[in-house]
């Protein structure tokens, strides 16, 4: 038994399993802004693609970067032992064909964008990763995982909060390549601007149509994602040593739920906008138990 749950240990970080948690409202920004409603099916069905794809780029990540955190990072479940390299890649692979299989249940329309997605994230964790293009990689991964919600048919109504999601995810991307390091204070800064960009887009952006209520209600949560992010961003310019730098990049991570609750409250969902928020304050308590970095 003890061996048994010392594998479902491993296996939840390997994959940073509480993480997943902040791409569950990357579909539902995506659809809030094409003008889908929110059946309950269809969002329950793109969660779990959104989640399982997410989890097979962790995966990969820490098959293909085995060596290097032999070095940086020892106690991961792969380099310490507890995860053979062969059982990582296997996992990242049966974990894509769920994600892509759980994206055609939801329409043909959601797997035309799961495609694409799935490839980008193998192509950022065995080619991009270490390259000048490796943010821009992952900052497509989660524009893709936005638009997964529209769906093809209805992608350009999903431009604006998939373009939001991935500035904000390719300034942490980023900052993440220096969190074992350290780096100059122009990093975080830099982050600390683009969200400062995105809060600011994301407001000048919305329809003006949009009902007061909603507008309100995006405003809050605008200033929660201005709050989570920017306060560690701001400590890590001041003092950008790698213990500051990676805790920028976890408040980073956690960041996506308000943005995505402040986006979905724009395209006039605020219920799910509401409830999506609930996910905030999971998230950074399972992080003190698996990291999602």
């Amino acid at each position: 038994m003890r061996g048994a749950a010392a594998k479902a240990r491993a296996l939840a970080e390997l994959v940073r399993a509480p993480a997943a948690l902040t791409v569950l409202g990357d579909t539902l920004a995506g659809a809030a802004a094409s003008g889908r409603p929110a059946a309950p099916g269809r969002t329950a069905r793109l969660a779990a693609a959104s989640t399982c794809l997410y989890w097979a780029g962790m995966a990969l990540n820490d098959y293909a970067d085995r060596e290097v955190d032999a070095e940086e990072r020892p106690h991961r479940p792969v380099p310490s032992g507890r995860i053979s390299p062969r059982t990582a890649l296997v996992t990242a692979a049966a974990l894509t064909g769920a994600g892509l299989t759980a994206a055609a249940s939801a329409g043909r329309d959601a797997l035309a964008v799961a495609v694409p997605l799935a490839a980008t994230v193998w192509a950022y964790d065995l080619a991009l990763k270490h390259t000048p293009y490796g943010p821009a990689a992952m900052a497509t991964a989660r524009g893709l995982d936005v638009l997964m919600g529209a769906g093809a048919g209805r992608a350009r109504r999903g431009l604006v909060p998939a373009a939001l999601l991935a500035g904000h995810t390719y300034a942490v991307t980023a900052v993440s390549r220096r969190e074992t390091l350290g780096a100059s204070a122009s990093l975080p800064a830099g982050a600390l601007a683009v969200t400062g960009a995105v809060g600011l887009a994301a407001a000048s952006l919305t329809p003006p149509a949009t009902a007061r209520a909603h507008r309100a209600a995006q405003a809050v949560l605008l200033g929660g994602y201005a709050l989570a992010a920017g306060s560690a961003q701001l400590a890590a310019a001041v003092r950008p040593d790698a213990p500051r730098i990676e805790r920028a990049v976890g408040a980073g991570i956690h960041a996506m739920i308000p943005l995505q609750a402040a986006l979905t409250a724009r395209g006039g969902s605020v219920r799910a906008a509401l409830a999506l928020l609930t996910a905030y304050p999971l998230a950074r308590s399972l992080a003190r138990k698996v990291s999602p970095t």
